[in-house]
């Protein structure tokens, strides 16, 4: 019989931020993992890494917003392993800016990847914890998720709908399918440095000055992973402890 404690966990997002120091605590706690993103370069780099500690992992090309390319993602983890104990929902984009400035391409971009990428992970990876009789839903969300400010009204938007997913799905699944969603505050990571808005990158760079770890929020994920099959832990806010934020 397979030890219970050892699990197959997909990361989505995995190359760099949250994403990569999860896929790092889970490798070192034992789990095999199959991790994915757009940029493999990293990718490979990460598992080498992560195979070199004696870890296991391996890799697949990813692209949250392609449905069909999820669902290949989660088959292959498991033909790879036999099966997907865990599914981290991370992969995200942040391009804030005030509504009036109509960056509509970048609202669309936040849609795609922040909210439908995660019904996409959830997608793929329902039917095969069904059908194993079992898994764990883990979806990266955002203190946005909890609060508005401005020139971040849609990216919220995203992190809102990933919170009401989940819990939405956490009343679907219960005594089958856990579900855990994180939310982090201000976090070391590449999130902001996509924001093409003047103004809104001058106030997040402003905001980011106090910020956690990524590992801090791998830790949350690694707690949340770790609990026996009767515990479900279903959200967790972390923040910076001098962040007011």
């Amino acid at each position: 019989m397979p030890d219970q404690t050892i699990k197959v966990v997909a990361i989505t997002g995995a190359s760099s931020g949250i994403g990569e120091a999860t896929a790092r605590r889970l490798a070192a706690d034992g789990h095999r993992l199959f991790l994915g993103a757009r940029r493999t370069d990293r990718l490979d780099q990460l598992v080498t890494e992560i195979t070199a500690a004696g870890g296991t992992a391996a890799t697949q090309r990813l692209d949250v917003t392609e449905a069909v390319g999820v669902r290949d993602f989660v088959a292959a983890a498991e033909e790879r392993y036999g099966r997907v104990d865990v599914m981290v929902n991370n992969a995200g984009v942040m391009r804030l800016s005030p509504l009036e400035a109509l960056r509509t391409e970048e609202w669309d971009r936040m849609i795609d990847v922040n909210m439908r990428g995660v019904l996409h992970g959830i997608s793929a990876a329902l039917p095969v914890m069904r059908a194993q009789g079992g898994g764990h839903i883990v979806n990266i969300a955002s203190v946005g998720a909890h609060e508005v400010s401005p020139t971040a009204a849609v990216y919220c938007a995203t992190k809102f709908a990933v919170r009401a997913i989940s819990e939405g799905l956490r009343q679907e699944s219960a005594g089958d399918v856990r579900v855990t969603l994180v939310s982090p505050g201000v976090t070391e990571s590449e999130l902001a440095d996509g924001i093409a808005d003047p103004a809104a990158r001058a106030a997040m760079r402003t905001y980011r000055a106090v910020a956690l770890p990524a590992s801090a929020v791998a830790d949350a994920v690694a707690y949340a992973v770790s609990q026996p099959p009767h515990v479900d832990v279903n959200e967790i806010v972390v923040r910076p402890a001098a962040s007011a934020q």
